[in-house]
Parts: structure tokens; sequence; C-alpha cells
């Protein structure tokens, strides 16, 4: 396989800058309250500050309803959009990963503003319903940060100039790649995996320069249960993007692993704790809220609730642990007023006590088309929670310990991408088109 290209970090020509702008506080950054920066929100749990978005929409080439616009894209991805101010960035692989790109729209009218491409020519292996560029872009205000795993993590300014570009080496996985970066105070995390060389980097957010490294290897267990299969062995590897939480004023950056759930320390990578029970297939991050960390394993993997802030093993301080879960999960959890909300693979909604891990409901959520799985994470706005299917429908669920189905919006297109909201907008990626779904005048 050919390695990518050596990378090109812009030449330091001025240190004091730099000294000058790390001092600078992070409040200096032109994020808003109605910026989407990351594909898990502003603060990285899937929940809107906002409360008012629409919760009835309609697409059909004949008529539509609350639908800004819709724009065509060039393939299918499984990546989602993020907004800062009036632009909205996407990653998207062309040539079936051939090359990878960065693509910049308008929100208002969905019009492409810019493109900026990394070329891949070599031949990379991923699951058929994964498509290249899984991973969502990542923005601080000031740059928008893309992982294009084997093609390196490319940072461009915020009208498409690159910055840097910093080569990882070979992510090589038969499912592809899933992680997407965080960028944390003066760094950019990135889980490089999963695959043999899996590990977690800091990286200098102005530079793309190395601060460390800390390989996270996926060793098989002894007894290895596949409930997919049915039988021992199986495919291992975790998906999950990193998260970085404050216990009693101190980050740690949190990662649920293959076999484990680890904290790292932001400085050095050095590990601060792990948690015994994961299972060796892990495709959702690790959730944080009301002082709780919850973690779930793929292929009826492990439920975890933890306090973090520990010190070395901390397994026998598990608040919940469920060993084998009966659901198969790939979309993150959503920790609200004492409850644990998530929808599983295969297209049940759970509402979960956040104390016990008892589960409060589980209904299967409807669909419209053949395929009511769901790959997509939960997002929330005031009470409502919103969650996309693979057959295209986005329902609108109460966020409440008693089961309640809003709305059922169709648009008739597969779709494996998390919801955005911003400014009163939602934005939805299917393997077709992008869409600005709003209550504002719409336009075709």
């Amino acid at each position: 396989m050919k390695h990518p290209h050596p990378s090109h970090a812009p030449r330091r020509t001025a240190r004091w800058p730099l000294l000058l702008l790390a001092l600078l506080p992070a409040a200096a950054a032109p994020l808003t309250a109605a910026d989407w920066p990351s594909w898990r929100g502003p603060a990285d749990n899937q929940i809107s500050p906002e409360t008012k978005f629409p919760t009835a929409w309609k697409w059909s080439k004949d008529a539509s309803q609350n639908i800004r616009w819709r724009t065509a894209l060039p393939e299918p991805g499984n990546s989602s959009p993020i907004i800062l101010g009036q632009k909205l960035y996407l990653t998207q692989a062309l040539d079936d990963g051939k090359r990878r790109a960065l693509l910049a729209f308008d929100r208002t009218t969905g019009r492409e503003l810019w493109r900026q491409e990394t070329a891949w020519p070599a031949e990379d292996t991923r699951h058929e319903s994964n498509p290249h560029c899984a991973a969502s872009p990542v923005t601080d205000g000031e740059r928008v940060v893309a992982s294009f795993a084997s093609a390196g993590v490319a940072a461009y300014s915020l009208d498409g100039k690159p910055l840097w570009k910093t080569d990882l080496g070979l992510q090589k996985h038969g499912w592809g790649a899933g992680s997407s970066p965080v960028i944390s105070g003066d760094q950019v995390l990135i889980y490089h995996g999963p695959g043999e060389l899996s590990a977690l980097y800091a990286l200098d957010k102005r530079t793309g320069k190395v601060n460390w490294k800390t390989p996270l290897k996926e060793a098989q267990p002894a007894e290895r249960f596949d409930g997919f299969a049915g039988k021992s062995g199986g495919a291992q590897g975790s998906f999950s993007t990193p998260l970085v939480v404050t216990q009693s004023g101190h980050p740690e950056i949190v990662i649920a692993a293959a076999n484990q759930l680890h904290g790292f320390a932001p400085a050095d990578g050095h590990e601060l704790w792990h948690c015994d029970g994961m299972n060796p297939l892990v495709y959702t991050s690790a959730s944080y809220g009301e002082n709780t960390l919850v973690a779930l394993g793929g292929f009826f993997g492990a439920e975890i609730f933890l306090r973090p802030g520990g010190h070395g093993d901390v397994t026998p301080e598990r608040l919940v642990y469920e060993k084998r879960a009966k659901k198969h999960r790939i979309g993150s959890p959503i920790i609200h007023q004492g409850h644990v909300y998530l929808a599983s693979t295969d297209g049940f909604g759970q509402c979960v006590e956040l104390k016990t891990g008892r589960m409060v409901w589980e209904e299967r959520l409807p669909a419209t088309g053949s395929n009511g799985e769901t790959w997509a994470s939960m997002v929330l706005a005031g009470d409502k929670l919103y969650v996309v299917n693979r057959s295209g429908d986005t329902l609108v669920l109460r966020a409440a310990p008693k089961f309640e189905l809003m709305a059922s919006n169709p648009v008739g297109e597969l779709s494996n991408a998390t919801l955005a909201l911003s400014n009163g907008d939602i934005f939805l990626r299917t393997h077709a088109a992008l869409y600005c779904i709003s209550e504002a005048a719409a336009r075709r």
C-alpha cells in the first residue's frame, strides 16, 4: 500500500505572535450559541442550547414544506455537517476515497463556496455501508480541522486556505474509520484507529505538530463473545470520538476503546485511569452529563456508567455495568434530567434511568421505508429528541420518562448522519443530498 504524502506544516517565522495568541482567552474565538462546531454540538453532548426548531417537514419533487434548500452531494457519506456563522462544513469522499475533501456551503442558500481535496490513490479498506470520510470536521471559530484517516489530518482557514497537514500513518481496518477530531484548548485530539496502529494523538492546532502519541492496543480478550455471530472471535476495534470532561477543575480525555474505557491527561497523554468491561468492538462515543460518564459497546456490548476523575484501575467503581446489552448500538447516548436516551441500531428508542441503569421504556421507532435501523445519534433541543433512521425519516420524540412519538418526517433517502441544529434551522445529510430544514422562507 502506498504511504501518504509527508506533512506540510507552515514555517514558523515569528515566535512571539504565537505566544501572544496562546495567551488570549478562549472567548476570543468567534463561536456563538447558534453555532454547531462539532458533530456533537457546542458542548459535545448532542444538546442544543436553543429550543425552537421545526418538528414537521416534507420533501418531494412536486412539493415541499419547511425545506429551505436541498443541495445534491457527489457521493454517499456518513459524516455530519458542522455550522459556524453563515457557513456549513462537511467532509466528502470523491472517487470512493481516492480524493478526500472538505466542502464549505452557504447556510442560507446551500451553494457550495469552496472545497479542498487530499489525494489518496492507494487501496483503502472500508465496510460497504461506511464510505470514506466518515469522520466529521470540527472548528474552533478560527480554523476547520478534518481527519482523512490514512490520508492525514488537515486544517484550513474559514475561507478555505490550507494551514497545515499532518501524516499519522496508515489507518487500516476492514470497516474503515469513523472517529472525528476534537479541538480542546490549543490541541487537536485525534483517535487514529481502529486497526493495528491505533493511537490517541494530540496535535498543535496552529501547526499540526504532534505534541504526544499514546498507543491503544486492540488485543482480543481470552474469552470473546460475539453476540452478532453467536460464536467466539469476531471483529474488534473502536470508532469512538474522544471526549474532554473536567472533574474538580482538571480536564481529562475520555475514550471508549476496545475492551476498556480510558481517561488520559491532556498535557502529555499519560493514562489517568481505566475501567474494564468494554467489549472489543465499540462504535459509540462516551457521553458525559450530571457528573456521570456513560459508555456503550457495540454488537451486544457493555453498558458502563462511571464517575470521572479516578486514578488507576477504577473498574470496582462502576455505578452500573451490564456485560451483554440486548441491543447493538452505533449512535451515542444523551444524558438529560436523570435519564439516558438513545436509539439502538435495530430501530428501538430507549430511555434508561441514570442512577440505576433500569430501562424506563423501549419502543420500536416507525419507518416509512424498508430500513428502520438507526446509525445516527440523537440530538436534543428543549424537551424534543430528534433522530434519523436509515430510511431517511427524522423522528421527533419527547425527552421524558413516558414514551411519546411527536412526529415522523421522511425525505426518502438513506441517511446515517447525525443532525446539526443551528439558529432555528436543522441540517440533514443523506447519501444523496444536504438539506436545510427551516420554518423561515423556504426556497427550492
